[in-house]
């Protein structure tokens, strides 16, 4: 069976930490481990989720549950409640559905004091990575039996009824995914016509069908060209020496989003090096099975611009092509020739390679995320087989890996400090401090253990980082890449956390620690008022206009975010209160700015665009809130006004609310089909309509919404898995397990603290 592990890594040379390892989360397959029921019950869960793979595409991460609710002992002692049709809930009935919720809850808690789940939903992000140990000879010693089966497991259970793969878990079919996933596929040992339920032959008619791999975007072309299944001419440049232009261009690394110059600085060394891996026998079979011609007549030169419209959601405009064409006609053969490939060629290589060796030491080789992670571990093998960086880099690929029902997938590379931060503030609603004073304490320890204590090595601004002494990750504190919103939920934890009593919740975070924190916050607030998620708005929107990714928005520059600003807010208001005079003049412009940008962004229906939540639901959520803490209310706010009508008019026959993953990429308001309504989103409406004070005007909308959320809750005091509810950058929606477990019962918590009940 497959076991959870926390907290390991020492004794591995090739691995650092920072902290002891605090919130790395592995799994192990133990051959020996688990009864015949257990086995049986894990094979259970694995048949239900193939059974209904297409109703519910999220798994409901139920491994390392039933792992740890067997470790632990766990049984629901309180009965279930339910509440009939034209009955009202009763203080007591919501009191017993909130204390089922935080038993259950609280009893997933690591010892560590986080929460572990899955955070996965790309279907690219594991592709890669196979390729990588494929090509340098790696698969077979770090993905073992049992690994391939579920990474397998993982790949059937998410092929479309068409035959292809989504970007994402909710998405329909693109040429991308597809091509990875085929390819993954039979590397992993399946046949051209192998898989289960013809996986291989039904994903090889959808490439052919849609015109072959050479519509694959962007990304795939250079991952094709890598593998050897692929021309690099027939990819647009990517010129290393993009990482050696003066900084005084408009077009320079510092102006870029720093995901999209992590991704993009191995690619360009990995173009800048023309490299291609081992030409094996299953290399040249894919060359033939992925193509409606034969490789070697195909016109690489014609397939450059060629893109699946399937895959397209942001169309290159035409300034674009007549750049990478001038960089393909004149400027890539100069740079290739001598002189050039020795005088400038070889410095860029030297150059982007010294970034990406800082890079990775400053993540102590987690890298930024899955994407950048594969490419970099590829690079470093590329520039030397046997060396240490490449073998650092192989040490943290458990880091990535996550096992569940439903399979072996890649984390976006996991949410740690994000979901410890934002469960801890509902179990704080909660009002049963006394009775989980051990959860609470454990918790505030993994965060004052994960906040960020040190900036960037060396001289970071020459590296193109900020600083990040203070800050929370996503993640880990080895991570070490600084985000606005984790850093403002976790300083407004221990902030609440500072108001109780030590000896129930532990010691507050040291006041530096606390000006930290601040100092990161207000180095990311842009002139607009908003906060950026990661480096501070230096660049000019017009940037993005040079965006190379097809099937993403808004990619080439950082931005400032509703949920950063929301979330900042909240913190920079807490922290006044108690600390009134520090950096007092900053914070108070700060608000003022933020709040004025938040009004800014709202919808002509009062809604907000949510980020990284499904979507108008969950950024008014934010919105709102911020806007309450602010002291502007229903009567004298009409933002608040209209975002409360927002809600309202969007609630559902059964109390609920339900809001398709389309309205991300879409960015207008989509309903889910045939009333449906998910949990999670139901709890973010509830609790901005507690914001906006609904309960003082009808509390009817909100009795409806309570009653949905204690009726759904199962036996054991859980919530069952729904839909997908987080996004990525418009167009990817991502999974977070927790999410099902942490909104409904803050909802339920802040229900019963602030909405008068029987």
């Amino acid at each position: 069976m497959w076991k959870l592990k926390i907290g390991q890594g020492e004794g591995d040379p090739y691995l650092s930490s920072t902290n002891n390892f605090l919130g790395r989360q592995t799994w192990e397959f133990d051959p020996d481990a688990g009864t015949p029921e257990e086995r049986a019950q894990v094979e259970e869960a694995r048949q239900n989720f193939y059974k209904n793979r297409y109703q519910v595409k999220p798994n409901g991460d139920l491994l390392w549950r039933m792992q740890f609710l067997r470790e632990k002992n766990f049984k629901q002692t309180i009965p279930a409640v339910k509440i009939e049709d034209g009955q009202q809930i009763s203080y007591e009935k919501a009191t017993a559905a909130l204390e089922r919720a935080v038993n259950f809850f609280t009893a997933l808690q690591a010892d560590d004091g986080h929460w572990p789940a899955e955070n996965a939903g790309g279907l690219f992000f594991l592709p890669p990575l196979v390729f990588v140990l494929y090509i340098t000879g790696h698969l077979n010693t770090t993905f073992h039996a049992e690994h391939r089966k579920e990474i397998l497991r993982y790949i059937y259970n998410q092929q479309n009824k068409d035959g292809g793969w989504g970007l994402h878990l909710e998405g329909h079919s693109i040429m991308f995914c597809t091509v990875f996933n085929y390819i993954c596929m039979r590397i992993l040992g399946e046949g051209p016509d192998g898989g289960q339920d013809n996986a291989c032959s039904r994903a090889r008619k959808w490439i052919l069908d849609h015109g072959s791999a050479t519509h694959i975007p962007s990304w795939g072309k250079t991952w094709l060209s890598v593998l050897g299944v692929f021309d690099w001419s027939g990819r647009d440049p990517m010129p290393p020496e993009f990482w050696i232009l003066p900084s005084f261009l408009p077009m320079h690394p510092d102006k870029m989003w720093c995901y999209c110059r992590m991704v993009y600085l191995p690619m360009s060394y990995l173009y800048g090096k023309k490299f291609v891996g081992p030409i094996t026998p299953l290399i040249r079979q894919l060359r033939e099975e992925l193509y409606l011609q034969p490789y070697d007549e195909i016109n690489w030169k014609k397939v450059r611009h060629l893109c699946a419209p399937e895959d397209i959601y942001y169309p290159h405009p035409l300034i674009q092509d007549l750049l990478w064409d001038s960089l393909y006609l004149f400027t890539e053969p100069l740079l290739r020739r001598w002189p050039l490939n020795k005088l400038v060629r070889e410095k860029a290589l030297q150059v982007a390679m010294k970034h990406i060796h800082y890079e990775d030491e400053n993540s102590r080789y987690i890298t930024i995320g899955c994407v950048n992670k594969s490419l970099c571990m590829l690079a470093c093998w590329v520039e030397d087989p046997n060396g240490d960086s490449f073998k650092k880099h192989l040490a943290r690929i458990p880091e990535y890996i996550w096992v569940a029902e439903d399979g072996i997938k890649m984390h976006s590379f996991g949410s740690q400090s994000w979901d410890a931060a934002i469960a801890l503030q509902a179990l704080l609603a909660s009002n049963l401090i006394n009775e989980i004073g051990p959860v609470l304490k454990k918790a505030h320890d993994f965060l004052k253990k994960s906040q960020v204590k040190e900036n960037p090595s060396g001289d970071f601004r020459r590296m193109y980082r900020n600083i990040s002494k203070g800050s929370w990750t996503f993640s880990d504190r080895d991570q070490g890449w600084q985000v606005s919103d984790c850093t403002a939920e976790s300083l407004k934890c221990c902030l609440l956390m500072s108001m109780l009593p030590p000896e129930i919740v532990g010691e507050k975070l040291e006041q530096e620690g606390l000006y930290d924190a601040i100092n990161v916050l207000l180095s990311l607030q842009s002139k607009r008022g908003g906060l950026a998620a990661w480096e501070p708005v230096i660049a000019s929107a017009w940037w993005e206009v040079l965006n190379p990714t097809e099937f993403f928005e808004g990619i080439v520059v950082e931005h400032d975010y509703l949920e950063c600003t929301a979330s900042t807010v909240h913190a920079f208001i807490l922290f006044k209160k108690l600390y009134p005079e520090h950096r007092k003049k900053e914070i108070e412009n700060s608000i003022a700015k933020a709040i004025d940008y938040i009004e800014s962004l709202q919808m002509p229906d009062g809604s907000w665009y949510g980020n990284w939540g499904i979507c108008f639901t969950y950024g008014s959520w934010f919105a709102l809130g911020a806007l309450a803490a602010a002291g502007k209310t229903y009567n004298n706010s009409p933002a608040m006004r209209k975002g409360v009508e927002f809600l309202l008019k969007t609630q559902k026959k059964n109390g609920g609310w339900g809001e398709s993953y389309k309205s991300c990429p879409e960015k207008k308001y989509i309903s889910l089909e045939e009333g449906k309504t998910n949990l999670v989103q139901t709890a973010w409406a509830m609790m901005g309509l507690i914001h906006g004070r609904q309960a003082e005007r009808d509390p009817t909308p909100l009795h409806r919404a309570a009653k949905l959320i204690i009726n759904s809750q199962l036996e054991n005091g859980d919530f069952p898995q729904e839909g997908a509810t987080g996004v990525y950058m418009k167009n990817c929606m991502l999974h977070y397990a927790t999410y099902r477990n942490i909104f409904p019962l803050w909802a339920l918590a802040e229900y019963r603290r602030n909405v008068p009940i029987a």
